[in-house]
């Protein structure tokens, strides 16, 4: 007997949880716009040299990202199944790791900055100014793993607008003291970089503040500090199975995307500063499929954590036809938020031009983007089939898109706009495999015990 789904209940779930995190994904992604419009006004050179020094954070955030994301397939799965004592646990888990890595980039950042800018940029300017900025900055990266397990666990747990509104908050707190600091406002001494980088820190703290007070409520999951170092040794090993090949990808993807920056970061400042802006535009524009790419993962898992197998993979399937349509949507975006954007920040004639084409080119890679996020990191990871992120990775972004932008710059000695075509090429090039992968139906699993 074939099963039928509720469309009606199907949509008003996913925008449920899809809209807060498509605004939290914005609130995020504005404060990465906030700073380069905001230092774009004061100069080209502190604008990106901001953006190459917040890679580090990009690359932190890979890491944290592998094990909110393993706690969230587990805990969006025990959720389902009504199992609150075992979420508590996976919290435990999560915080265990988040917190090891936010200590040992907090302590490179604080350390040694100078080597970590050197290897985003060659201009001694840019490699100071950035710098200074991972000084103050690094105080965040010790805080933001702590607050993104609570943010995570507040996403399958049906909190997902608290987590909104706490992201919301630092993120207008953050541009509002981009502002002050930056600029030198209300008698504060202007800052410029390193004033972005003390407002990310204060916001930061406002935000984990919000976070411990919030989850103090009743109704809400928090971490079971009387069983810190007494997790089921089952559980630690089902994390670590959702853990690892979820860090194998985030490491694959995030350490593929620095070296796009990288790579462009040595092909001029002109260059650089084009890239710059244009990754600012891309992340905000990927806020909806990044929201339905997490909404996607939540609604998948709580069905067949329920033992709803069959539901689930109509769920599945028709998240991934809404990841098209969110794909074509983004293009249509991209294009016209061009002029606007080219018109927004203060660029030579040769960096506008680079703009310019950069925005051409993103507008087709939006399509994958959208595609591959829904139906990668929400439908199959929702079903635990978690390996085949790596795997596409490894083959189309490292064994294709990587060497020929590496090539095109530093041997064959491409334009800037070929080199960036060569850094779109993975999203868009494996949508045959993904969709192959897809119709296997091996993400249609429970994975409670």
């Amino acid at each position: 007997m074939e099963v039928k789904i509720d469309n009606k209940m199907f949509y008003r779930n996913l925008a449920r949880i899809a809209l807060p995190i498509a605004l939290q994904s914005l609130m995020l992604a504005l404060v990465a716009a906030a700073d380069a419009l905001m230092l774009g006004r004061v100069a080209q050179q502190q604008m990106t040299a901001v953006s190459l020094a917040t890679q580090i954070q990009f690359v932190q955030n890979m890491f944290i990202f592998s094990a909110t994301s393993a706690g969230a397939i587990l805990g969006a799965q025990y959720w389902g199944k009504g199992d609150k004592a075992t979420l508590e646990n996976i919290f435990n888990l999560m915080l265990w790791f988040c917190g090891i890595v936010s200590i040992l980039f907090f302590a490179a950042c604080e350390l040694c900055p100078e080597i970590l800018m050197s290897i985003f940029a060659g201009d001694k300017e840019l490699i100071e100014i950035g710098s200074g900025y991972l000084r103050i900055a690094g105080w965040s990266y010790l805080i933001t793993g702590i607050s993104q397990c609570y943010l995570g666990i507040m996403k399958v747990s049906e909190h997902v607008k608290t987590g909104a509104i706490i992201s919301s908050t630092a993120v207008i707190s953050n541009i509002i003291l981009n502002g002050i600091f930056i600029f030198g406002l209300f008698g504060v001494s202007r800052m410029e970089a390193r004033g972005a980088a003390l407002a990310t820190t204060i916001s930061r703290i406002i935000e984990l503040f919000l976070c411990i007070f919030l989850s103090s409520g009743e109704k809400y999951v928090k971490p079971a500090l009387s069983r810190f170092l007494k997790v089921p040794p089952l559980l630690i090993k089902d994390f670590i199975r959702q853990c690892l090949p979820l860090m194998g990808g985030s490491l694959c993807w995030g350490v593929g995307f620095t070296s796009y920056t990288a790579i462009m970061g040595h092909m001029g400042v002109d260059a650089a500063a084009a890239n710059s802006v244009a990754a600012v535009v891309r992340d905000l524009v990927c806020c909806m499929c990044n929201g339905i790419g997490t909404a996607a993962g939540i609604i998948v898992g709580n069905e067949l954590g329920a033992g709803k197998l069959e539901i689930g993979k109509k769920y599945g399937i028709k998240l991934k036809n809404i990841s098209y349509v969110i794909g074509f949507v983004s293009t249509a975006i991209v294009l016209a938020v061009t002029p606007v954007v080219v018109r927004g920040v203060i660029l030579t004639d040769t960096a506008r031009e680079y703009l310019i084409g950069m925005m051409i080119i993103m507008s087709v890679y939006m399509i994958g983007r959208a595609v591959n996020t829904v139906t990668i990191n929400g439908v199959l990871n929702g079903g635990g089939d978690t390996l085949f992120d790596m795997y596409s990775l490894i083959v189309c972004m490292w064994m294709i898109a990587i060497p020929l932008a590496f090539a095109g710059a530093f041997v064959f000695h491409w334009s800037p706009l070929a080199v960036y075509a060569c850094t779109c090429l993975d999203e868009v090039g494996k949508i045959p495999w993904v969709m192959y992968r897809f119709r296997k139906y091996k993400w249609v699993k429970d994975l409670t015990r």
